[in-house]
């Protein structure tokens, strides 16, 4: 049940990810100020890859066995969230004043990569 949870989970971080993307971009071309709902989507795209790696790490620890490629997996993904929460933690920290979307776009394209690196290294479809 774990694995299929971790599994499917995909689909919202990549969806979330879409999202934030979609919304960053479209506020960067339109020079729009910095608002509450790109705060929300970034959140809703860092929880979901938080909870996809909760279930992760909790299907690790069940006793599945480990093989090398998994080992490419984890570092990918632990990576992945690693970026998402330095640009969180980087846009809280800027005056309202300084926030742009730009760090969500490059952030989440640098993470999404990753996911996509990380789900290949596996052998798995990114989508599909």
């Amino acid at each position: 049940m774990l694995f299929y949870a971790h599994s499917g989970l995909r689909y919202l971080v990549l969806l979330a990810g879409v999202l934030v993307l979609g919304y960053a971009g479209y506020g960067q071309a339109t020079k729009r100020e910095y608002d509450k709902t790109m705060r929300i989507l970034a959140a809703v795209f860092t929880g979901a890859i938080d909870l996809t790696a909760l279930f992760g790490v909790a299907y690790l620890l069940s006793g599945v066995s480990f093989y090398p490629q998994l080992g490419g997996h984890i570092a990918s993904m632990v990576l992945a969230a690693v970026v998402v929460h330095v640009v969180s933690a980087v846009m809280k920290r800027r005056p309202i004043a300084e926030r742009t979307f730009m760090p969500h776009i490059v952030g989440t394209l640098v993470a999404l990569a990753l996911i996509a690196t990380g789900i290949m290294a596996i052998g798995r479809p990114i989508v599909g």
